[in-house]
């Protein structure tokens, strides 16, 4: 792979790496009162020109490109057979879409890397739209790892569990699962079917006799020999076989030993089989859609509605369904759905493993190229195709059955919280309706471990994946809400002068935010203004929420500049979507700082808690097996331990659920 690093003028100079796809038409991104108006064309003519002089030096290979603008920010990654071909199609000053001019009007500067094939620049096409979340591409913005359920092997008695990242352990993973409710669900009710055991192997080491879920019939307790380990292995082996798709020889055969037990007169076992047999076939109940001959595929169903493209998701795994997931991808409104999809597919595989067949509800250009690429990252054949018939087919028609449904209700949510903006905007006199709202809030437990927190959120909802935290480290004094609250402007507000510089020309994925809400009243919002103030930050909106009387909900008072505070009426829907506000940044910050203290204390020891010693934590830990545990148990439960009085489990209690 070959990079070619070309400067038209230094001042714009930037390093990258990349990668991308070629795509006949870059996307486009709308402004609040409708598609961005076209460029003029002498600002196309100077883009063209700019683009024509690297077309000079573009490499006739396979490869990605990138367009910069004047600040280095990537516009869009592309990929093509032929760089050079591909780029001369910008060269010209006349005959673009609207899109395509506004990308060309913005361009000053491009890089090429060159790739051995067309497939490998697909891969790091996809890598790099990742990395740089181009204005002018399709993007994924929820790019969250799916878990899996694994069965362990590195134990005499394997445990079952929840899984998200590298499989590093040795076992047997089951899966994607679409949501981690779906993995519980089944969880659960595996844990039923099959007794097996989901404590930590330091759990088991410790046990004397057996826990809980040994009472109420979710483990067999292996661990204090209430089970043989050759009876358990085969109930680990009938749990593989259902998870790997032979579900129905398993029923079979415990509907035969219950019916054997009952014959017997064992009624004790029968009722016991019984059980299990229900566990299973509620696993079964849940997954909707029941596949014979299908047995691993992703599904993937486009539909589109109001300008939104929404794409489901299905998981086909060993016959089963385990589940479904929607997104909607960041994209113009003028893209048709099989260009959505096809800009989509890359960067959902980038890190993931294909099934051995991907189906699709839409052809897409390059698809033979799509499914060499994932070929080769999964090591098999994958075959990716729009089904016209059969089975397949109408695992498809259910997709987009869901897909219709989801972007529906998107659509409603989204109406509905463009209406709460707008009423946000009147009633606070803000120019416009909020684009980016940041919400600020702090947690700590006496002055210890303090952290910040920023939440934001937009016309789409909570943005989760824009959330921030903040360690203190500066020298606000234990306690001192308001010097927290000004290092965490101070260092969110310095950042984003560094990264995004404020200017006129500022688009609508600006990480500048058009309303800023604090925790507080008068003090914490006069602070925030001097904080900004001293960037040389002015024009920013800022609200102030004081808590009610007693702390009750409905009863805040709001401060901003230039006004006297005031209350809204207790059924105001703006008062409750601030509530709402502020109630997310207060769990994402208590959430954080039990973080933070959990780690310190793992670090520390237990002795960090009043009345805790080194002789105490052994007992603890000896007893509980875990620090996990330790935190979960309840007084009552933290007094039967060895030397832990009443006093000292409940000064354990309080410390591991301070509200913080």
């Amino acid at each position: 792979m070959e990079r070619k690093k070309l400067d038209v003028d230094p001042e714009t100079e930037i390093a990258a790496d990349a990668e991308d796809s070629e795509s006949e038409a870059p996307i486009d991104i709308e402004t609040e009162s409708g598609i961005e108006e076209e460029p003029a064309a002498e600002r196309i003519a100077t883009g063209a020109a700019a683009i024509q002089r690297f077309h000079k030096l573009a490499p006739s290979t396979p490869g990605v490109y990138r367009m910069l603008d004047a600040r280095g920010t990537v516009l869009y990654v592309g990929k093509a057979k032929n760089i050079s071909k591909r780029v001369a199609s910008y060269t010209r000053g006349t005959g673009h879409t609207n899109r395509i001019g506004r990308m060309i009007a913005q361009t000053v500067s491009m890089e090429f890397v060159s790739t051995a094939t067309e497939t490998e620049a697909l891969l790091l096409e996809a890598n790099l739209i990742k990395r740089f979340a181009p204005r002018f591409n399709v993007l994924l913005r929820d790019d969250k790892s799916f878990p899996y359920i694994l069965i362990t092997r590195d134990h005499e008695a394997p445990q079952i569990l929840k899984h998200r990242g590298a499989r590093n352990r040795e076992g047997d993973y089951f899966g994607p699962f679409a949501a981690a409710g779906a993995v519980n669900r089944t969880l659960n009710a595996l844990e039923r079917a099959f007794l097996l055991r989901s404590c930590s192997n330091a759990f088991y080491e410790s046990r004397t006799r057996p826990c809980l879920l040994f009472q109420i019939k979710r483990c067999s307790a292996p661990c204090t020999g209430e089970i043989a380990l050759d009876e358990y292995s085969r109930l680990v082996g009938e749990a593989r076989d259902f998870l790997s798709g032979r579900s129905m020889a398993v029923k079979e055969l415990l509907a035969q030993d219950m019916e054997k037990a009952a014959e017997v007169l064992d009624f004790e076992r029968a009722a016991a089989l019984r059980d299990r047999l229900e566990a299973l076939s509620t696993i079964q109940s849940h997954q909707g859609v029941h596949p014979r001959a299908t047995a691993n595929a992703d599904i993937f169903a486009v539909h589109q509605q109001g300008g939104v493209t929404c794409i489901e998701v299905f998981f086909i795994r060993n016959y089963q369904n385990w589940g479904d997931r929607a997104y909607y991808p960041r994209a113009d409104r003028t893209l048709e759905a099989n260009e959505v999809l096809e800009g989509f597919l890359p960067q959902f595989y980038e890190n993931r493993t294909a099934p051995a067949s991907v189906l699709l509800s839409h052809e897409i250009g390059d698809r033979e190229l799509l499914a060499e690429a994932l070929a080769i990252r999964a090591g098999h054949k994958v075959d990716v195709g729009v089904p016209r018939r059969g089975e397949k087919r109408e695992l498809v028609e259910h997709a987009l059955m869901n897909a219709r449904s989801a972007l529906g209700r998107r659509l409603a949510e989204s109406s509905s919280q463009a209406r709460l903006l707008k009423s946000l905007a009147e009633t606070f006199s803000l120019q416009a309706p909020p684009r980016r709202i940041e919400v600020y809030d702090n947690s700590h437990i006496q002055g210890s471990n303090p952290v910040g927190v920023m939440i934001v959120a937009g016309p789409d909802g909570f943005e989760k994946g824009q959330y921030r935290k903040f360690n203190i480290k500066g020298d606000a004094a234990p306690g001192d809400d308001m010097g927290m609250m000004r290092e965490v402007l101070r260092r969110r507000f310095k950042r984003l002068q560094e990264e995004a510089p404020r200017g006129e020309d500022e688009t609508p994925d600006s990480p500048w935010p058009d309303l800023v809400i604090l925790d507080g009243g008068q003090p914490q919002l006069s602070a925030a203004r001097e904080t900004l103030k001293e960037l040389g930050i002015e024009n920013v909106p800022m609200l102030g929420v004081a808590k009610g009387i007693d702390r009750d909900a409905g009863r805040e008072t709001f401060h901003t500049a230039g006004k006297e505070p005031f209350r809204l009426p207790p059924r105001d829907p703006v008062l409750y979507f601030v509530e709402r506000l502020r109630d997310e940044a207060h769990r994402f910050a208590v959430g954080s700082h039990r973080g933070r203290r959990k780690r310190d204390i793992a670090s520390a020891g237990l002795q960090e808690i009043p009345g805790v010693g080194p002789t105490r934590k052994r007992a603890l830990l000896r007893h509980f097996g875990t620090l996990a545990t330790v935190e979960n148990a309840s007084v009552t439960d933290l007094q039967k331990v060895p030397g832990i009085s009443a006093a000292t489990a409940q000064a354990i209690y309080d410390f591991f659920h301070a509200n913080g």
